[in-house]
């Protein structure tokens, strides 16, 4: 995709912004974001671009969607708009509300300890309290992606693990998602109805490289240990482990590997 807000793009006259920041590109460059300047002040500017074929359903539309989620740190979505370029790519341009936090990271995984205050995992606790309990329609990860993605990745012995309780997720909760100083919760394009304990589960695994930090997330989420935890971070683990073998954070393949075997004794052998 090229860069948003470039010279005669479509958004640029569409929304009238100016740049006024670096841009950050999202997964594989999927997207691309930039803070911008309005007659309405400063906003943030994010540009999507996808294949015609995929361009729908619930990722497509999860920003905007989220702004019926209310009471928490997030952006919320103020415009879009979207266009076409030939037949082989479908453009979409979203102005968003500019949080005042800074990135707790510039990679989705930790490469070192994270320092954050008392407050800000506080902060984070309730959202995710308050985000699970959210009605929704929309389904981030169903039953039946929940047992492809383990089965894909553990074999028959992942075939008798079944999600038992649903809840409310970001489904996409990594560090370079979330903001400090204050809380602030990004990219909610994959939200919706999932494994309870996905949040968590997906931090925790995204965090595998640094044990001290591990160890903080499972001390403020107590669910990590619990059967619904071990579910989800089994789901996630397969999730990332996948991604691993297309080239996406290769350094995280050992202590995932390592960490699912712990969570497949456990949920097999139904140990504590």
């Amino acid at each position: 995709m090229r860069a948003v807000g470039g010279t005669g793009r479509p958004e640029r006259r569409h929304f009238g912004l100016t740049i006024s920041g670096e841009p950050l590109f999202g997964w594989r460059l999927r997207s691309i974001g930039a803070p911008a300047d309005g007659n309405d002040g400063r906003v943030w500017l994010r540009g999507a671009s996808e294949q015609p074929e995929w361009a729908h359903g619930n990722v497509w539309t999860g920003n905007a969607d989220a702004n019926t989620v209310l009471g928490l740190p997030k952006p919320r979505l103020l415009d879009r708009y979207e266009w076409t370029e030939g037949s082989w790519r479908s453009q979409r341009a979203e102005v968003l509300t500019l949080l005042p936090g800074a990135p707790c990271s510039s990679t989705p995984d930790a490469r070192a300890d994270i320092a954050v205050s008392p407050t800000w995992w506080t902060d984070l606790q309730t959202a995710l309290t308050q985000l699970a309990s959210t009605s929704t329609d929309r389904i981030s990860i169903s039953s039946e992606k929940f047992n492809r993605g383990i089965r894909d990745a553990f074999g028959d012995a992942a075939a008798g693990i079944h999600v038992e309780r649903w809840e409310t997720v970001h489904a996409d909760l990594h560090w370079a998602n979330l903001l400090h100083s204050p809380l602030g919760i990004l990219d909610w394009e994959m939200w919706g109805r999932g494994p309870a304990g996905t949040d968590a589960a997906t931090l925790y695994c995204y965090s595998l490289a640094v044990p001290d930090l591990a160890r903080k997330i499972r001390r403020h989420f107590p669910v990590l240990d619990t059967p619904d935890g071990h579910r989800a971070q089994l789901y996630v683990a397969a999730r990332l482990l996948r991604r691993a073998k297309m080239g996406d954070h290769p350094h995280l393949s050992v202590p995932l590997q390592h960490h699912t075997r712990q969570i497949m004794a456990k949920l097999t052998n139904n140990q504590p």
